[in-house]
Order: C-alpha cells, then sequence, then structure tokens
C-alpha cells in the first residue's frame, strides 16, 4: 500500500477509529456515536480539529504541557538541525545539548547540581523512588526505604507511581501495588478533615503523627506537589510548606518535590516550590520543560545525594539505571530553546500578571454563580471548585462538571476537570493556559465558564 497518499482526513480518522488507543478515553461510543477527534493544527493558543473547528486552549496540550504555545518554529528548527548533526547516544555518554541546558536549568535552581534525564514525568518520579532505595540499602542497612506520599497528589501511571499516587479512582483495578509507601492526609483547608483548631498547625502535627507511628528510622523520603495539581488545584495553607521541610530536617527524610506540572513557569516562578523558599533534595520536573516540542523529562537531585553514588570500592554502588530515550538529543535542545523564549519574552512575569487577572475574573464568577464554592491557585494554573451547596460544601456531581468541560468545548474553549481521580471530590474545573495568554484570551476562557455555568446550573 502507498501510504504517502493516505492522509485524507476522512481516511485519518477511520484510521484512527481502527488502530489507535487513545489515552483516557472509553472508545466504545466510537463504534457507533461519535468520530474520534484528531487535532491536526495549533498556533499560539488555539487548535483546529479535523472539521475545522477551532478551539481556544485553556489547559496547554490538554494536560498541562505547551508552556509556550504552539507553532514556536524556533523550537521545531533547533530540534531538526540537531538531529541531523546528532540525534542519539545513550545516556551513559554525553551531548552537546544535555550539557547546554544542563547549565541554564541548573542556574535557576540554587542549592541543587546535578540532573538525570529521562523521557517522561512517571520514569523521573521513578528515578528517585530507586535512588530512595539504594540509598537505604547502601547507608542504611536496607532500613530507611519507606516513601511517604500525599493524599490528593498524583506522580504519574506506572503501578509503583500509582502505588505513591493520593487518587483511589485512578488507581483502582490496577493492584497489588508496590509496598512501602505510606500516605500522609491532603492539604485541602477548604474541605478540613479536622475538627476546629489552626489548620496548618493540625496537618504537620497528622503527618509528625505517621512518621512516628512509622518509625522515622524506616522513612527514607516524602514525595510532594508544590500545588496538588490532578487533586483539584490546591495551594498549601500558609506556613505548611515550611513545617514539611521542618519535619524532613528533624527525621533527616529526603524531600522530593514533583514539579511535573508546576515547573518551568506555569506558577510564575521557573518552580513551584520556590514559592515557599524550600530546599528539596529531589525535584522533577517533565510537561513544560520543553512545551510538548520532544519528550523530555529530569531528575535534579543535590551534590549530597549524588555523592552517595559514588564509591569506586562497591561495583554495585553507582546508580545502576538506565532510560533509553534519555539519551535522545531532541528533547534538551527543545528545553533550552523553551526556556530561552520563556526568558527574552518575560513570560514569568506575564504568567504573574496574567494570573491574578484570571484569578480577578474567576472571583467575579465565584460572586455571580453560587454553585462555585472555591478558587485556587499560583499563577496560570487556576482551580474552580463547584459545589452542590456553598453552606454545606457539598461537592458538585462529576456529571455536572464534565458538562460545563462539554459546554465550553460546543463554544470553542478547552477547559479541564478532576475526573475519575478522587471518590466524591471530582467538582473541580482545572485552567492552565499557556503562559503567552493575554487579557483577552482570559476574558474568553471566564466567558466560556460563565455561559456554561449558567446553563448548567440554571
Amino acid at each position: 500500500m502507498d501510504y504517502s497518499t493516505r492522509n485524507d482526513l476522512e481516511h485519518i480518522v477511520e484510521a484512527d477509529r481502527r488502530n489507535v488507543w487513545h489515552h483516557l478515553v472509553q472508545h466504545k461510543p466510537f463504534e457507533s456515536q461519535i468520530d474520534p477527534r484528531i487535532i491536526v493544527e495549533g498556533k499560539g493558543m488555539r487548535v483546529w480539529d479535523q472539521k475545522g473547528s477551532e478551539f481556544l486552549d485553556a489547559v496547554s496540550g490538554g494536560v498541562w504541557t505547551v508552556n509556550v504555545g504552539y507553532g514556536r518554529t524556533e523550537i521545531a528548527d533547533a530540534v531538526r538541525d540537531q538531529l541531523v548533526k546528532m540525534n542519539y547516544f545513550a545516556g551513559s555518554a554525553g551531548s552537546i545539548p544535555s550539557s547546554i541546558f544542563s547549565e541554564m536549568l541548573l542556574d535557576k535552581m540554587p542549592g541543587l547540581s546535578r540532573i538525570y534525564f529521562s523521557n517522561s514525568g512517571s520514569e523521573a518520579n521513578e528515578k528517585v523512588y530507586k535512588m530512595v532505595r539504594q540509598i537505604s540499602h547502601k547507608h542504611h542497612g536496607g532500613k530507611k526505604s519507606k516513601i511517604l506520599y500525599r493524599a490528593r497528589d498524583y506522580h504519574g501511571t506506572t503501578i509503583t507511581n500509582l502505588s505513591a499516587g493520593g487518587q483511589q479512582e485512578r488507581n483502582a483495578q490496577y493492584g497489588p501495588y508496590t509496598p512501602g509507601f505510606v500516605e500522609i492526609p491532603h492539604c485541602l483547608e477548604y474541605h478540613s478533615q479536622y475538627e476546629g483548631g489552626d489548620y496548618t498547625k493540625n496537618s504537620l502535627d497528622a503527618i509528625e503523627a505517621i512518621i512516628l507511628r512509622e518509625g522515622p528510622e524506616t522513612i527514607g523520603s516524602m514525595v510532594l506537589e508544590p500545588v496538588t495539581a490532578g487533586g483539584g488545584v490546591i495551594t498549601p495553607p500558609e506556613g505548611y510548606w515550611e513545617g514539611v521541610q521542618a519535619l524532613c530536617k528533624k527525621y533527616e527524610i529526603l524531600l522530593h518535590i514533583d514539579e511535573v506540572v508546576c515547573g518551568i513557569g506555569r506558577t510564575g516562578t521557573w518552580f513551584g516550590y520556590q514559592h515557599y523558599g524550600i530546599k528539596p533534595d529531589f525535584v522533577t520536573m517533565a510537561k513544560g520543560v520543553a512545551s510538548g516540542y520532544a519528550a523530555i523529562s529530569c531528575t535534579v537531585t543535590t551534590e549530597a545525594v549524588f555523592d552517595m553514588f559514588k564509591d569506586a570500592d562497591d561495583p554495585m554502588g553507582y546508580f545502576r539505571d538506565i532510560s533509553t530515550f534519555g539519551g535522545c538529543t531532541a528533547g534538551p535542545t527543545a528545553a533550552i530553546e523553551n526556556m530561552k523564549i520563556i526568558e527574552s519574552e518575560n513570560l514569568l512575569q506575564n504568567t504573574t500578571e496574567m494570573g491574578e487577572y484570571l484569578m480577578g475574573k474567576l472571583a467575579e464568577l465565584q460572586d455571580k454563580h453560587a454553585c462555585i464554592g472555591d478558587i485556587r491557585g499560583k499563577g496560570l494554573f487556576c482551580g474552580v471548585e463547584l459545589v452542590a451547596d456553598r453552606d454545606s460544601r457539598t461537592p458538585a456531581p462529576e456529571a455536572q462538571v464534565q458538562a460545563v468541560v462539554g459546554n465550553c468545548m460546543a463554544q470553542g474553549v478547552i477547559i479541564g476537570a478532576t475526573n475519575r481521580s478522587v471518590p466524591g471530590y471530582n467538582n473541580t474545573i482545572c485552567l492552565s493556559p499557556a503562559l503567552i495568554s493575554t487579557k483577552d484570551d482570559l476574558d474568553q476562557i471566564a466567558d466560556a465558564i460563565n455561559r456554561a455555568l449558567g446553563e448548567i446550573f440554571a
């Protein structure tokens, strides 16, 4: 078959229907009810599907990734040139773009000094778990191997990342899970799990109680998102992060910050943890590192962590891990150009200013619509929690929230929402428009939500 001639859109849709297994999608309706959607082009903040319909993308590629927007020829051209010169060699050797990007990235991360390259956020987090377990065996007699994770946080799709994931519906049907992972409570004050008192203190006391219950000598690390993403865009209460850092120091627990969503400008700083003055031992990132123009993730550590794997007398003492496509030069090349764009176009400042503008627009909607219980966010990463009743804070049914998403889509605006993640609490609209957003873009997003809420919750 001459596949070069098989590019008409009707054929593409049918080939997709027959052959492609989409992410997070129930395919049964494709058999008779609807066509799969094919996104065929993107430019700036907008994308077009196979029918020519135009959409304003308020979720940066569906999963919080395309931070600098679509159609960036400077990134594509740089990747093309690099691949012609040198496309790949295993990560046991270095490359020019990985070396250059390492300097650029670490310049933004004082106190951290080593980068391990791989190709997805899930993989980046897995590397940390392996490092923590190897440190436990090499330096603590195998005892300090448990890893604390937080309810409602999410760290990836593998079985071990699900073991560290606090979203029961994402985990369902994939057990048994990797042992040695222990859950600590979420930090969403809007749905406080404590009776009275100071919420931050209660949260920290609950974490410390779990540390003492498990035994500090058994706990190697704690993994947390700086702002909980898919679990409801949860910003921590004041003083929370400083208290977490103090507990980690007190009990000699390594602190792992998962910046897969928040990293590379999403919250208005290079990394979400930098809002809180904490000093992590590990930082992981993916998504916005190259804005989706190439696959790349990074596991970044301190020199102290790195030094624990240097032992010429132990043939098993080095980090015995490989990521095949961590050696592809496309990722760091795209990441270099992505970072240049963020700097040259002052996108961190724009993210801060437009984030404040978007939160203001959402506050106006909250005044207008009783179904909005809470608004939360940092920079251009915002959540709108929908409720059936404000006084009781009863979450709106997931079906209604998804109806809002569908209504906005029909208006030509793509928004996100928590779904099939936390039982009974899949009620938060998630917004993460590109860092290039303008007031006009944000007005269009807010107008679409306003209309959708008025129709769905009438």
